[in-house]
């Protein structure tokens, strides 16, 4: 079962990812990782992305694809995967697409964490706060939002015109949520 999490900066997505994955016994693929591996592990995709991010600009859909296949090519993901954070932009959605068509597979569910601009901030807060993370500022967590209402945002539409996404009120307890998650995934 190959499952996409969508939703904005702070919406749960990799929380809820971990406990969706544990539940399947599927791995999460999450683009951030992939990237902070493939550069560690010094792959030819991972040099190259590490140069691009050296550089301060955004890593190519040509790189995001090419990371992201050859980790749809590993025996662990062969039963599925939940894509969490991988799909930002529509021809990130059109190459997942791709990638899983050549391997005979499909996104059998997409997954959309609802959540309002203001429960994010203090999410991101309070996250800033218990985790020191720099990126949770509050002028860094508004430029993110406006990237994924720019960027993010309109592969949502692309999904409900291929076969719908399921929408997730994420405002509650972490386990509330996944409940809901649970509920909608069937398992």
């Amino acid at each position: 079962m190959d499952i996409l999490l969508m939703g904005p900066p702070g919406a749960g997505k990799g929380t809820q990812g971990v406990l969706l994955a544990g539940r399947l016994g599927i791995p999460k693929v999450a683009t951030g990782d992939l990237l902070r591996d493939a550069v560690k592990n010094a792959t030819p995709l991972g040099l190259k992305a590490k140069a691009v991010m050296e550089s301060g600009a955004l890593v190519s859909d040509e790189i995001i694809m090419g990371i992201v296949g050859e980790e749809l090519a590993k025996p662990s993901c062969a039963r599925g995967v939940i894509f969490d954070g991988v799909v930002r932009t529509i021809p990130q959605a059109e190459g997942v697409a791709a990638l899983l068509a050549g391997i005979g597979r499909k996104i059998d569910m997409v997954i959309f964490f609802d959540v309002t601009d203001q429960e994010i901030l203090g999410r991101l807060e309070k996250r800033r706060t218990i985790e020191g993370r720099a990126d949770d500022d509050p002028a860094a967590v508004q430029r993110r939002l406006v990237a994924y209402r720019e960027q993010t945002a309109p592969v949502l539409a692309w999904y409900e015109a291929r076969g719908g996404v399921t929408r997730i009120p994420a405002v509650g307890t972490v386990d509330g949520i996944a409940g809901q998650v649970r509920d909608a995934v069937g398992r």
